[in-house]
């Protein structure tokens, strides 16, 4: 096998060898991306920027973020790199007085651009740091002894930790408040563009239960911008215990989905099916069926979820889609799924038609009708 392969690179060209070799640095020294930009959410800056009015030099950024005099020559190292990967943008600007021919080197302007802009003020920043983890990232040097395990076993983060995420929130309290301010934020940024990109969604709705809810972003915003809606949050008792609502059409129930789901005309579970195998999902399913069928009309059951592989989605998106596959895996030994496989788990739990719609980016809104 290995005289095979050497000849065969003996046969390809010295350029494809140098950009094959170029991929492959890309990819084993990947982690760096990951660590810079938590470096970047660490540090606050995007936050500076945003302070010098969306762009700055160098020197305004040092001084912005009050780096030590040692560490200012290091900062557009990674700027540099967070530019190249397309986090921040980066423009040349002349010096000052120069003129035709002058050797001095124009200064680089970093500035916001949509990506980072999704950092600025908190925004969805707790969930690169969730996803940038020591926890999660001791997890993944597991996978290769995970592979060679045979048998289903525990997935790689409970092999690293010796017990699940949800355990460790259980008495790590720093992973714990990290997990719920990252599932906040992403409810916050996923509330607003469901309002704005899938408010047909709630016409002829008027009561809707959020499994698996937390404390309740996702169903305010709902029940702020639809008023007719009458929303309840459905979590374990653990998870809601001394929450108090923030609206008025809100409430919130202690329960276990896996018993039992409130009767509602929509059921809601945004981002909760991927934690969970196929017949955990039938399951899940089943209760938020007998949820919807107690009304006097046909309600639906709405799910959020990431549908692997739409020909409509860019290489950037099914990229993304991926690496969440990955860590479903890593973390819960489940998986983002294709839309063959969603099918199946509806036909299983009694379903008899769907609708999807892929407008939020790497996921999708499903109605799922009884």
């Amino acid at each position: 096998m290995a005289e095979e392969s050497r000849a065969k690179m003996a046969t390809t060209s010295s350029a494809e060898l140098l950009q094959a070799e170029s991929e492959l640095v890309r990819h084993s020294l990947g982690y760096l991306k990951s660590m810079a930009l938590h470096s970047a959410v660490k540090l606050g800056i995007p936050d500076a920027l945003h302070r010098c009015g969306g762009a700055a030099s160098l020197p305004d950024l040092s001084s912005a973020l009050a780096l030590p005099c040692s560490k200012r020559p290091y900062l557009s190292r990674l700027m540099k790199m967070l530019a190249v990967e397309g986090i921040f943008t980066a423009v040349d600007v002349p010096a000052a007085g120069e003129g035709e021919g002058a050797a001095t080197a124009p200064s680089v302007r970093y500035g916001l651009n949509p990506v980072s802009r999704l950092l600025v003020g908190g925004g969805v920043s707790p969930c690169v740091l969730m996803g940038t983890s020591p926890l999660f990232l001791e997890a993944s040097l597991r996978l290769p002894q995970w592979f060679q395990r045979d048998g289903e076993g525990e997935p790689a983060f409970a092999m690293a930790h010796g017990e699940s995420p949800y355990a460790t929130t259980g008495h790590d309290m720093e992973f714990n408040a990290l997990v719920n301010e990252a599932m906040g934020s992403d409810s916050r940024y996923m509330a607003e563009l469901v309002v704005r990109e899938c408010g047909e969604v709630f016409t002829g709705v008027t009561s809707l239960v959020d499994v698996g809810g937390g404390n309740g972003t996702m169903a305010a915003a709902i029940a702020k911008a639809f008023p007719h809606v009458r929303c309840s949050v459905l979590d374990l008792p653990h998870v809601i215990q001394g929450l108090v609502s923030t609206h008025e059409s809100v409430e919130f129930a202690a329960g276990d989905m896996m018993e039992y789901v409130p009767p509602a005309d929509a059921v809601l579970l945004k981002c909760v099916l991927h934690n969970w195998s196929d017949q955990d999902c039938v399951k899940i399913l089943t209760k938020c069926k007998e949820a919807v069928a107690q009304g006097a009309k046909a309600g639906k059951v709405i799910i959020i979820d990431a549908v692997v592989g739409s020909p409509s989605h860019s290489q950037q998106v099914l990229e993304a889609q991926v690496l969440m596959d990955m860590q479903m895996m890593m973390l819960f030994m489940s998986k983002e799924r294709e839309e063959l496989n969603w099918q199946k788990i509806f036909t299983e739990a009694g379903f008899s038609h769907y609708k999807i719609q892929h407008v939020l980016g790497m996921r999708s809104i499903i109605q799922l009708y009884p």
